[in-house]
């Protein structure tokens, strides 16, 4: 999950700090995801990550296939 977040936030050429200020997610949490030091997080982190970066959760969590 952590790679995709990073993935989704590089293609939208934004910051962790920028990501951290758009979706009110500590920048410690999203540099532990995705790093891969934080594993386990909350539906609510999720939900904020992927709105903030204008995403479906299950676009962070499953790959998409085309």
């Amino acid at each position: 999950m952590g790679y995709r977040i990073k993935e989704i936030r590089l293609e939208l050429n934004m910051t962790q700090q920028e990501l951290s200020r758009k979706s009110g997610v500590p920048k410690a949490i999203i540099s532990g995801l995705e790093s891969g030091r934080i594993t386990v997080t909350t539906t609510d982190t999720l939900l904020k990550l992927a709105r903030a970066m204008g995403k479906k959760v299950s676009e962070i969590f499953f790959e998409m296939k085309v």
